[in-house]
């Protein structure tokens, strides 16, 4: 006879429990089974009959089991008082279910127990203790009473706590108790058991628990710590839980993640699993580990699931998680660069940070007219279009999708108070967004067109207010990106060495010093263009201080070379 009896509790799927049940036995394990009383009658017993003349195999009575309510622990309680009387010789009894299946031989289970005859199995730890909780309720769950079935009743639930917290309503722990919770699949020696079921106390305690909130996870894992000679506060069988909270199911393509795990027992697994089943079921004999088991093995890979089932990948927007505002996980995959004012500054300033960088530059990417992409193409990776009507309808998206589609390659384009400003926002609060602006450079074009005046005053003065608005966003608090702001007069005060800083930024080809530059327009007569701006009643205040004399069109010169002081 073994040492190791089996208490399984089915509802669901019972040819499985059948084939489960049969395995125990095969290896010399009683197995009391409790079948869900919402199975029907007919079906019960038809389940039943399969096992007439098994000697090993009892049925207890039927209690209605409910997620979250007391039928689950009486259940439990019922089947283990049946193992307990009827066989003797069991001295570990094994809380599973018709959905769990074990991994290992079942020997292996047996000789593991027999060398630690006194310990229990059992996950217990204090309401402070416990991480697990997702959505429910902590400590108040053993302070409140929870007369209503959370699935079926959820509005009384829900009513019902509120009211005995506005009347401040609490149930006192029954003395001597200390509330601790843990994984309802246990593993307890006889004696610790049996001092459970034939405690005096029992009558009380069970009073108590019947309207604790999910008894199952707390029942047991309470009333060991009164009784047990030693705890390892851990469960022999394996069971993941979501982030919701709920079960992880286990199909055919987690075979070798489970062999992996050296668990004895894993819970849940799919009925219709058919490789798992002739896998872990096989010969008994074969494939003995004596290994210790180490369900940490598999943590990991099953928080990087959690992680990216909740938060996706960094960047990537798909149909069937679009997030909420604040909940991205990053507003884009990757770093980029958006320059404001140097193509208006600088002649052929384009070609020249591509030479320089080995980024990808474009255009103004949000032009009115059109999206200026790289090399005037008409499509972009990822059939991405240059059509301003497609990307105005979403231009978070449009520039989410464009650094997506380029993963590995950086991006950089032009920006300006002329362009479509939906999308400021979004790069302002992105983190991977390198902003470099030279304020007032949209006035360079004006300068140099031959608009009547009345007509350039009234642009500039609209230009000039939309930037403003730009830079006020930038300079928010809520601004998370790398971001660089010069005045026109302070730029050209140092345009080498701040051309340096800005494609410094951009790539490791451009971290070296610079060796050419761009040439920079000539700007003769713009202080007087300002003047004139001022005179008509507009105040150009976004260029800086320029003179209103004339002002010399210097390129950039090469910087001059380093040298020591002793």
């Amino acid at each position: 006879m073994s040492a190791v009896g089996i208490v399984m509790l089915v509802h669901t799927a019972l040819n499985r429990a059948e084939q489960v049940a049969r395995h125990w036995t095969a290896a010399g394990c009683p197995v009391v089974i409790h079948v869900d009383r919402m199975v029907d009658r007919n079906t019960f017993h038809a389940f039943k009959a399969k096992f007439a003349g098994e000697k090993l195999i009892r049925f207890s009575r039927r209690h209605r089991c409910e997620w979250g309510t007391w039928g689950i622990v009486a259940a439990s309680q019922s089947a283990s008082e049946l193992m307990l009387d009827q066989f003797p010789d069991v001295r570990h009894v094994y809380l599973a279910s018709g959905s769990c299946l074990p991994l290992r031989p079942v020997q292996e289970l047996i000789d593991y127990l027999a060398q630690r005859p006194q310990t229990d199995f059992i996950e217990s730890a204090t309401t402070a203790d416990v991480p697990w909780i997702v959505g429910g309720l902590s400590a108040e769950r053993f302070t409140l009473r929870f007369p209503f079935s959370w699935r079926q009743h959820r509005k009384l639930f829900d009513r019902y706590v509120d009211l005995q917290r506005k009347l401040g309503m609490r149930r006192r722990i029954p003395a001597g108790l200390t509330p601790h919770m843990g994984s309802q699949w246990w593993c307890l020696t006889r004696q610790t058991l049996s001092a459970i079921l034939n405690s005096p106390d029992r009558p009380r305690y069970d009073r108590y628990f019947r309207q604790v909130w999910i008894p199952d996870e707390s029942y047991y894992q309470t009333l060991a710590r009164l009784h047990s000679r030693t705890i390892e506060s851990r469960s022999l069988t394996l069971s993941k839980f979501d982030f919701q909270g709920k079960p992880h199911i286990f199909y055919d393509d987690h075979l070798q993640l489970l062999r992996r795990s050296d668990c004895f027992v894993a819970r849940k697994i799919w009925p219709q699993a058919e490789r798992l089943y002739q896998a872990f079921l096989a010969d008994p004999s074969s494939g003995l580990k004596r290994t210790e088991p180490n369900p940490g093995k598999i943590d990991r890979i099953f928080a990087r699931a959690v992680e990216r089932r909740t938060r996706g990948r960094r960047g990537l927007y798909m149909q069937s998680r679009y997030p909420d505002h604040g909940a991205e996980n990053g507003l884009t995959c990757g770093p980029y660069s958006m320059l404001q004012g140097f193509a208006e500054l600088f002649e052929e300033f384009e070609p020249w940070l591509a030479r320089t960088t080995g980024a990808r530059v474009h255009g103004h990417l949000f032009a009115p007219e059109r999206a200026e992409l790289a090399e005037d193409q008409k499509l972009f990776n990822g059939c991405l279009s240059d059509s301003a009507r497609l990307r105005d309808y979403n231009p978070e998206s449009f520039l989410a999708n464009l650094i997506w589609n380029t993963r590995g390659e950086r991006q950089c384009f032009q920006f300006g108070p002329r362009d479509t400003q939906k999308a400021n926002w979004f790069i302002a609060r992105d983190a991977n967004a390198q902003v470099s602006v030279i304020s007032g450079a949209w006035a360079i074009p004006l300068f140099k067109s031959n608009q009547s005046f009345s007509k350039l005053r009234r642009e500039a003065a609209r230009l000039q207010q939309i930037e403003a608005e730009h830079l006020q966003m930038l300079r928010s608090r809520w601004a998370n990106a790398r971001i660089r702001i010069w005045t026109m007069a302070e730029f050209i005060e140092a345009p080498m060495e701040n051309l340096q800083t800005v494609v410094g930024e951009i790539g490791p080809i451009a971290s070296r010093h610079l060796t050419q530059a761009p040439h920079m327009v000539d700007l003769t007569d713009f202080g007087q263009f300002l003047q004139n701006l001022k005179n008509q009643g507009m105040h150009p205040y976004l260029m800086g201080d320029f003179p209103v004399g004339a002002l010399k069109s210097n390129s950039p010169e090469r910087p001059r070379k380093p040298y020591m002081v002793r």
